[in-house]
């Protein structure tokens, strides 16, 4: 690998916090190229869908021939008031049952 990055180094991303091993450190570039795809990797998909399916990442430097493995080690529930500000819109349910009132 060309890269900064070695065999076996790792970090670790827990809902919106990115954590390294203390003293590791990750090349910007390789991390960029994989920070789309995490929050998308955070969620449920359908078991045929490639976000699913394809859990190796080529590092962007095309000389490199870095990988990097996204895998899931646990499952979290996230409410939406924790994460945004924006409240949840009225749903449709909600709106006629408002009207049968």
């Amino acid at each position: 690998m060309i890269c900064n990055h070695r065999l076996g180094e790792w970090f670790e991303l827990r809902g919106e916090d990115l954590s390294l091993p203390p003293g590791q450190t990750f090349p910007l570039y390789p991390l960029a190229a994989l920070l789309p795809l995490l929050p998308a990797k955070q969620r449920e998909t359908h078991p045929h869908d490639w976000m699913t399916t394809d859990t190796l990442i080529a590092c962007p430097d095309p000389n490199c021939g870095g990988r990097f493995r996204i895998r899931r080690i646990g499952q979290s529930v996230f409410n939406h008031a924790d994460v945004t500000a924006v409240p949840l819109p009225v749903s449709a349910t909600t709106r006629s049952r408002k009207r049968a009132r």
